[in-house]
């Protein structure tokens, strides 16, 4: 339960910034005319000149050590481990969005806590100091997998323009896989590295690494060009991506951080397929999920929950700027 001193307007920005990171995949489906890889360039282009300005004011607060700490070879290895994993993590998840439904893709591209409880129930059997997860957890990760099995059966529904098929769940699934890398490398690299000095060459990073894999894996990708987003077709819904899905999301929800448990952003981030269901439905005309996917999907959430709930100190607040950034998933 959250202490009463919570200030009025933390409230008011969780319901904000959740909002804005529900918006971006139907926005980044919306813009399906554009080759997906080249989507997610995009995407990631715009949040890092957005971050930029960001990551050099904390910069020049810096010492020289810390400094010298992040140009160092072993954090280096890092940020491009997860500068690899981002683009991974976009480069399936948006790809998902044109070969199956938002809903689905949503649904989908959200799991990855359940995937961390399956991988913690193989590194406790093989390392001493990794934690087996708790009887919630592993419940929740159980509910999760029977939810999604449920939502399955509705391939083949079509939801606005979109049809649900194995393979763009797959491909979401994918990409929660991946960006639990990205989440491992944060973990390693933000005890002490400030939110932007780690999001801004992760986004960039990963950003560049799409640019030569959509020209490789996608013909038109040459009609639009490396910077296309920059004309005025685009230019306002990526910079909407990058200020709202971004900035105002992610950023929005490590500022929530400061002042609530991470329990409750956790619990408020498992209503993005909602949120972003009903953005879809009421701006862009994705359509009505599927009977299935109405009753496996709460099972999958209410999973995810069963998980937030089941991981130890869920309630402490944290002590200083760790966890979302603004160059995560959406």
């Amino acid at each position: 339960m959250e202490k009463q001193a919570t200030p009025i307007w933390v409230w008011g920005l969780l319901v904000a910034a959740v909002t804005g990171v529900s918006s971006a995949g139907a926005i980044l489906q919306h813009l399906d005319s554009v080759p997906p890889l080249l989507r997610a360039s995009w995407r990631l282009q715009t949040t890092s000149i957005i971050l930029a300005p960001l990551a050099i004011w904390q910069w020049r607060s810096m010492d020289l050590d810390l400094r010298k700490r992040v140009f160092s070879p072993q954090t280096q290895k890092v940020v491009w481990l997860s500068g690899l994993a981002l683009a991974l993590h976009f480069g399936t998840w948006i790809p998902s969005l044109d070969k199956t439904s938002l809903t689905h893709s949503l649904l989908f591209v959200t799991t990855h806590p359940l995937i961390i409880v399956v991988g913690m129930i193989f590194l406790a059997r093989i390392m001493a100091n990794q934690r087996s997860p708790t009887s919630l957890e592993i419940i929740g990760a159980i509910m999760g997998v029977i939810g999604a099995a449920i939502t399955l059966l509705d391939q083949g529904d079509v939801q606005g323009s979109h049809t649900v098929t194995a393979f763009g769940d797959f491909l979401a699934f994918l990409g929660a896989i991946f960006v639990v890398g990205y989440i491992v490398c944060g973990k390693i690299l933000r005890t002490w590295m400030p939110i932007f000095i780690y999001a801004f060459p992760v986004t960039l990073i990963s950003s560049i690494i799409l640019i030569p894999a959509s020209f490789m894996l996608e013909p038109s990708a040459s009609q639009y060009g490396v910077f296309g987003w920059i004309s005025m077709d685009y230019l306002p819904w990526f910079l909407l991506l990058a200020f709202i899905g971004g900035l105002l999301g992610h950023t929005g929800l490590n500022t929530c951080l400061r002042y609530m448990s991470p329990l409750t952003v956790s619990t408020a981030v498992t209503l993005e397929p909602i949120l972003g269901s009903l953005i879809g439905w009421l701006f862009f005309n994705t359509g009505v999920p599927g009977f299935w996917t109405w009753i496996g999907g709460p099972i999958l959430i209410i999973g995810l929950l069963f998980v937030i709930f089941g991981t130890p100190d869920a309630n402490n607040k944290l002590d200083n700027d760790e966890g979302y950034d603004s160059s995560t998933t959406a």
